[in-house]
């Protein structure tokens, strides 16, 4: 593993499954799930199934660059959901989002956005500056591991690698 990794967070829909498929892309060193993008400090599972915090599920994604790209990742998160769903009306907190950490990730992330966008597909993810990513509970850790649970696939997907 290189010297160095970079965080990454999405946000698509229920975070145990995203966080299980993420964490299976090779240069991937850790996954957690928590809750970002909304206003209410310290959330809770609960407090966020309420739908009023403004907070989405989320999955943040500790990588190694050296072994897998952030556009890899992008195109990754695009593929494991429909972005063209909104979700957003129903409280957000299965919306589809991009949360960058750098000005690097941003440009990247909205090029990918742009060129879905141009190829046809309305897509309705936001792309937003990263704010306070609150750990979800430790039962919502590896979920999916803990249980035994192997989500069904969406499709596979070939990864790029740097280097």
């Amino acid at each position: 593993m290189g010297a160095t990794t970079a965080v990454a967070t999405f946000a698509c829909g229920c975070f145990w499954s995203k966080a299980y498929f993420f964490s299976k892309v090779p240069g991937v060193v850790s996954t957690r799930v928590g809750y970002t993008g909304g206003h209410l400090p310290h959330p809770t599972y609960h407090q966020v199934c309420t739908k009023t915090t403004g907070h989405a599920e989320a999955v943040e994604v500790t990588y190694d660059p050296a072994i897998v790209r952030y556009d890899a990742l992008v195109r990754f998160f695009f593929e494991m959901h429909d972005p063209t769903i909104d979700r957003r009306n129903k409280g957000g907190q299965y919306r589809s989002s991009i949360f960058y950490h750098t000005a690097d990730q941003q440009v990247v992330a909205e090029g990918l956005w742009e060129h879905l966008w141009e190829s046809g597909y309305a897509i309705k993810t936001s792309i937003e500056p990263a704010t306070t990513f609150w750990q979800a509970e430790e039962r919502h850790q590896q979920y999916c591991e803990k249980r035994g649970i192997v989500p069904k696939s969406f499709r596979k997907v070939r990864f790029t690698t740097a280097g």
